[in-house]
């Protein structure tokens, strides 16, 4: 059983910094894609950033040039870089990876579907 715990949300005003980091069991990063979405009140759950197998990662549009996904294998970790925070930023972020029977990312924008592996998600508040 694959088990994912994000830390690192906060409060912060319009325009600083956060990283999230999600630390997984077992030695599944190098292996499997893995993903930060995040759910804003009344909103449906989105995808934010992806890294596929070979490190490629992916953005949505809204957190391009802005949040940056990396992951240590050694440290079984995987984090993402938020800068330029903005207001529309608040939500609870997850992390979450797929099954060993279709570990690569799929293709095109971040999106919730066929990541069955879920984190219990960290709040993040931007204040303008």
């Amino acid at each position: 059983q694959v088990q994912l715990v994000e830390s690192g949300g906060g409060s912060v005003q319009a325009g600083g910094s956060l990283r999230l980091s999600c630390a997984a069991s077992g030695n599944i990063f190098s292996r499997r894609c893995m993903g930060w979405f995040r759910q804003a009140p009344g909103k449906e759950r989105e995808g934010v950033a992806i890294i596929d197998t070979d490190d490629t990662p992916s953005y949505a549009n809204s957190v391009k040039g802005r949040f940056t996904i990396s992951k240590d294998n050694t440290q079984n970790t995987v984090y993402l870089q938020m800068n330029q925070l903005k207001p529309e930023d608040t939500a609870i972020y997850y992390c979450a990876t797929r099954t060993i029977w279709a570990p690569t990312c799929p293709g095109g924008t971040p999106r919730p579907t066929g990541f069955s592996y879920w984190g219990q998600g960290t709040q993040v508040t931007v204040s303008s």
